[in-house]
């Protein structure tokens, strides 16, 4: 295929022809539904998830544009994504906007919830930060045999008042518990707020990089080694970015899209390997899936080694043969 050819599938590609002015991400939702779908059909998470937020770079005017300050793309379309501890993307959603169907008074619940649909009643661990967690939110996951450990918002409706005003030492840690909910408060640099339906207000000791031995609470520690999948995605699809500035933002979103199947494959490929010996990275592998995807090359024929070269013919005269010359009989 020549590169005008590329171009001009590139420039006319497109996902759905039917207008509709009320979904603003009707322009790429087949390729979400596509995704969502095909993860749940062919592969199931193991117990611990994390759900986080991530971002596709955008910074022209956009309704639905956002900002999130502590992302590597400040400015963009804000992605929902359900992903395992390593950076497998489960599921993702798309934030559209005020007109969306999970927007209104309880966003955050309407996302968790949605994002864990197919996966409540199976006994996970959902690890989400302080925009996502909340009283409410931990009863309705635990009746649905699904646990949740995070931080909180300390201006979070119903937390408990207690914990908002008790004054802690450094180390200090002071826990309540309420209908199978544990809501503790610990103290290190600062005071942490955190929740937990999984993990009780036992201490354990960790030791970071500097081979300094701490005491934190179990619930922080196991927050702090299963909720960073979504970061590692964003920080594997960084190394090979392939969206242009200047692309329309539904193609953004379907090469993102098909960036994180390649991140997907590559996660399966660690995890099913048999073979010590040998290493494929990320590189390699999406160099491998695009020479299976790619027709073969037609066979050309091999140039012949030696070159021409012009030689004298010896004895030329004695193998010319006599030839006879035709004679015509004249009239007469």
């Amino acid at each position: 295929m020549s590169r005008n050819r590329f171009m001009l599938i590139l420039r006319c590609l497109h996902f759905s022809s039917e207008a509709n002015e009320e979904d603003r991400l009707a322009k790429i939702r087949p390729i979400v539904d596509h995704f969502n779908n095909r993860m749940n059909d062919i592969y199931y998470p193991g117990k611990q998830l994390s759900l986080d937020e991530s971002m596709v770079l955008r910074r022209e005017h956009l309704q639905f544009r956002q900002y999130i300050k502590n992302k590597c793309h400040k400015y963009g379309v804000k992605l929902y994504v359900l992903a395992e501890p390593e950076g497998t993307v489960i599921k993702f959603q798309i934030y559209g906007g005020a007109g969306d169907d999970t927007s209104g008074i309880g966003h955050t619940q309407k996302i968790v919830l949605k994002l864990l649909e197919e996966k409540l009643d199976s006994g996970h661990s959902v690890y989400m930060d302080n925009y996502y967690n909340s009283y409410d939110l931990a009863v309705k996951l635990l009746n649905r045999q699904t646990y949740c450990t995070g931080t909180l918002n300390k201006n979070r409706k119903g937390n408990p008042i207690d914990l908002a005003t008790v004054t802690l030492r450094k180390g200090e840690n002071k826990s309540l518990f309420l209908n199978g909910v544990h809501v503790g408060k610990w103290k290190d640099k600062r005071c942490v707020l955190y929740l937990s339906t999984e993990h009780d207000n036992e201490m354990m000791e960790v030791t970071n990089k500097r081979g300094t031995v701490l005491v934190k609470p179990s619930a922080i520690i196991h927050y702090n080694s299963f909720m960073s999948g979504v970061d590692l995605q964003d920080q594997m699809l960084s190394y090979y970015p392939c969206e242009r500035k200047t692309m329309r933002w539904y193609k953004k979103i379907f090469f993102h899209t098909l960036q994180m199947s390649l991140s997907n494959a590559f996660h399966l490929y660690e995890y099913n390997k048999f073979s010590t010996n040998s290493k494929l990275n990320f590189y390699d592998l999406r160099l491998h899936i695009l020479e299976k995807l790619l027709p073969k090359p037609p066979q050309i024929a091999e140039k012949m080694s030696t070159k021409h070269i012009l030689t004298k013919i010896e004895n030329v005269k004695a193998r010319q043969k006599k030839r006879v010359r035709r004679q015509e009989l004249s009239r007469k």
